[in-house]
């Protein structure tokens, strides 16, 4: 295992008033359709926690052992959402298609992202919750998966339940990289090591999928046409997520704490990276640079990925990409 401190390097410099006031170093990798890497910064078979930059793997897993349901529910399960009014509904309806309810939900309760929503729901009176919480979809679908498969919902969580053994699984075959470690995720379910390489060779196969002859219909396919046709449930209102998959068509991008981001084209490049010190704020605009590399048109993903920093809630500076 390599660990992400070997051999990171500046991905963004933080600039104030003309000034490099900080950077932030760490690694990424651009894979070109044909799988060759063209370009690689840092140490691109660093072992990662890919964190929810996972959950389209995980539920083509999930898709493998039974889940049912539409693409609407799909986008969801792959989600990191702002339990907006329409999140929260989405997920609870995902619930009821499996006869369940938010009671059986297992992650951490929390308040919405979004920071409007998040004023409602307290407003209303409501406490934190797991269906709130950004991971809830795909807890819910992990219970749905569960209903499917005639596996027990009560502990769906844990890493020796039939459902985390088969997402192990398939985290493991589509990004061609042996789990090496398993921990918990903030959100309490199972969380599977990979590289960083794994992490962009597993979305490039996802993204092309809707475009090979003879993988329509796949759960790779799946997965990637209910991503790319609802790319609000994905994040939500603002969310770089969101607005980078809505500025690229067919475009899968999915972000995740501590700094990680993945994506993959629909010609079957794709792009991974990790930022060492876990920050976002670079994130967006590292990733746009990162598409550039990848043959995507700068004018697409530039304003996506421009990161300004303020000064008394002006712009006073960027953050900018270091390559």
């Amino acid at each position: 295992m390599t660990d992400v401190a070997t051999g990171a390097v500046p991905l963004a410099h933080v600039l104030r008033g003309g000034i490099v006031e900080s950077v932030h170093l760490g690694h990424v990798v651009v894979l070109a359709p044909d799988g060759e890497v063209r370009l690689a910064l840092g140490e691109p078979d660093v072992t990662v926690l890919a964190r929810s930059s996972l959950k389209p793997l995980q539920a083509v897993g999930m898709l493998r052992h039974g889940l049912q349901v539409d693409d609407e529910a799909l986008a969801l399960a792959c989600a990191s959402h702002n339990a907006e009014p329409e999140h929260v509904a989405g997920v609870r309806a995902l619930l009821a298609g499996a006869g369940l309810t938010e009671r059986d939900l297992d992650n951490t309760p929390d308040w919405p992202l979004d920071p409007d929503a998040a004023f409602a729901w307290r407003a209303a009176g409501h406490e934190r919750a797991p269906v709130t919480q950004n991971c809830s979809g795909k807890h819910a679908a992990m219970l749905a998966t569960c209903v499917a498969a005639g596996w027990p919902t009560a502990g769906y969580r844990g890493e020796d339940h039939p459902l985390q053994r088969a997402l192990r699984a398939a985290v493991a075959e589509l990004t061609g990289v042996a789990v090496e470690r398993t921990t918990i995720d903030g959100c309490g379910a199972p969380l599977f090591s990979t590289t960083l390489v794994g992490l962009a060779r597993a979305f490039a196969r996802l993204a092309r999928a809707p475009h090979d002859e003879g993988h329509a219909g796949t759960p790779e396919a799946r997965v990637a046409a209910a991503m790319a046709a609802h790319p609000w449930l994905v994040a939500g209102s603002g969310r770089d997520a969101t607005r980078f998959m809505q500025a690229v068509p067919g475009l899968l991008a999915k972000d995740g704490a501590d700094g990680v981001y993945a994506a993959g084209l629909p010609d079957g490049g794709a792009v991974a990276l990790k930022v060492l010190d876990g920050s976002a704020r670079p994130r967006a605009a590292v990733l746009a640079a990162a598409l550039v590399a990848a043959g995507v048109d700068r004018g697409a993903v530039g304003p996506v990925g421009a990161t300004p920093v303020l000064g008394h809630g002006e712009p006073v500076g960027s953050v900018e990409p270091a390559f």
